[in-house]
Parts: C-alpha cells; sequence; structure tokens
C-alpha cells in the first residue's frame, strides 16, 4: 500500500491514513485543527500529535466558546502546562482566535461554511506525484490568511494555512499514488 512520503513513523501513519485530507465539515474539529497548526509553527507536525491529547485537555476538547472565555490568569496556568507547547503568544492566540471563530460562526452560521466558500463547497484536488511538488503555501491560503487576519486571528499566516486547508481536506494534496487520493477527493 503506498502512502505520502512523509507518512513516516507509527503515529504518523495513523494520521495520514485516518485523517490527513479528509474533509471537516463539523466546527469543533475546524477549530481544533486551526488551533494544532497554530501551535506546530516552528515545530514538527510529530511534536504536536504526540501532545495533541494534552492539547484537548487543556483546551476542553476544543470547544471555541468555552476557549473564549478563558481569562489572563487561565491562559498563565496553561504555560505551565508541559503536555502542550508553552508558548505564551501560542497560548493566547488561541483565546483570541476562539472569539473570532464565534464570530465568523455568528455572521456566517458556521465556521465550516466560511471555510469551504473558499472552494465552493469541493475540495480542491491537486495532482501531485512527489512530496516535492508540494507547496507550502498558494494562492488561496494566501486569501484565507487575509481573511482570518482580517477578522482578528493571530498565528494564521499563508504556511499554516496552507497546512490547515491540507489538514481538514479543503485541500486534497495526498500524492496521486497515494492509496488515500482518490477516497479524499470527494468532499
Amino acid at each position: 500500500m503506498k502512502r505520502c512520503a512523509w507518512a513516516r513513523t507509527p503515529l504518523s501513519v495513523a494520521y495520514h491514513d485516518a485523517e490527513w485530507g479528509v474533509p471537516v465539515h463539523d466546527d469543533r474539529v475546524l477549530f481544533e485543527f486551526l488551533t494544532l497548526e497554530g501551535a506546530q509553527a516552528g515545530l514538527s507536525w510529530e511534536t504536536i500529535l504526540r501532545k495533541r491529547a494534552a492539547y484537548r485537555d487543556a483546551f476542553e476538547g476544543f470547544d471555541p466558546a468555552r476557549v473564549a472565555r478563558y481569562t489572563p490568569a487561565r491562559c498563565r496556568s496553561l504555560l505551565r502546562n508541559a503536555g502542550i507547547v508553552r508558548n505564551r503568544l501560542k497560548i493566547e492566540s488561541t483565546v483570541t482566535n476562539a472569539r473570532a471563530f464565534l464570530a465568523v460562526q455568528h455572521e456566517s452560521g458556521s465556521f465550516e461554511a466560511f471555510l469551504w466558500q473558499f472552494v465552493g463547497g469541493k475540495p480542491r484536488v491537486n495532482r501531485w506525484r512527489s512530496a516535492g511538488q508540494l507547496p507550502s503555501s498558494s494562492e488561496l491560503s494566501d486569501a484565507l490568511s487575509r481573511e482570518l487576519k482580517r477578522r482578528g486571528f493571530r498565528f494564521v499566516g499563508t504556511t499554516i494555512c496552507y497546512a490547515f486547508m491540507q489538514a481538514v481536506g479543503v485541500v486534497n494534496d495526498h500524492a496521486t499514488a497515494c492509496f488515500r487520493y482518490r477516497s479524499c477527493a470527494g468532499g
């Protein structure tokens, strides 16, 4: 069975096979991936996958309404949580992003509706043959990044947005020879 070349460890293989590139239409899961992609900035995705359970616990199952109510004291307490990335700016951005996320939900009905309108409701299916062909950003991630920043989100640069879109299946970047390529193309 062929996989994308980056899936090499047991943890990354499990993530690749079950989640990466699968179109997500659940707002809580979208908030989770937006948070995790921001936390990953400057680190390996493997590190974030190892810390994922602790993130779910620290941020109450990625419930944006609960996270939006976090106080500065709660953020300071999270700096002592060895299970997550203990970076003040990343922790504070999760709270800021939760508030912005709720505003998008209020305006658009759901974050899912807001996000998927960037691709007309269907995944953008690329046809990469190797990992070397994968871009780190695109015009689409540039547009999403600009719009999220305009709405007050943080840690949403174009590279983070591209990784987010790959993770939640807005962009299908499985290699064409990967066994997940076709199954993630539908939306």
